[in-house]
């Protein structure tokens, strides 16, 4: 049976306290990884949060989260992430119902 590879990561270097951490994202690419830096930057208690792809032929992403006055960085990822589950929740939700509502243009190419 093979190993399951678990979905987050703390990479080697990270602070005793969590307070500066970098992370790996199993199977994410660029798309969650601008959300999550936009989302991680939305916080004032994070000074620093970049993410990078280690190679395009990996499916994974690494962020690094940098925190103010030894706050944990964890944290603040699992914050970041609920708080980017709403959202997608809140704009899926509105979507439906505009498309429910059918007060679109609708377009059919001609063959």
């Amino acid at each position: 049976m093979a190993e399951s590879i678990p979905k987050i990561t703390i990479l080697k270097g990270a602070a005793p306290d969590l307070s500066a951490a970098t992370f790996r994202l199993n199977d994410e690419s660029h798309t969650i990884g601008n959300a999550l830096r936009w989302m991680l930057m939305k916080n004032p208690e994070v000074e620093f949060c970049g993410y990078s792809a280690p190679h395009p032929s990996e499916n994974a992403i690494q962020v690094r989260i940098q925190m103010y006055d030894g706050k944990s960085a964890l944290t603040a990822l699992i914050q970041a992430l609920d708080q980017l589950d709403t959202l997608f929740a809140s704009i899926d939700e509105a979507y439906r119902a505009n498309l429910l509502a059918g007060k679109f243009e609708r377009w059919d190419e001609k063959s």
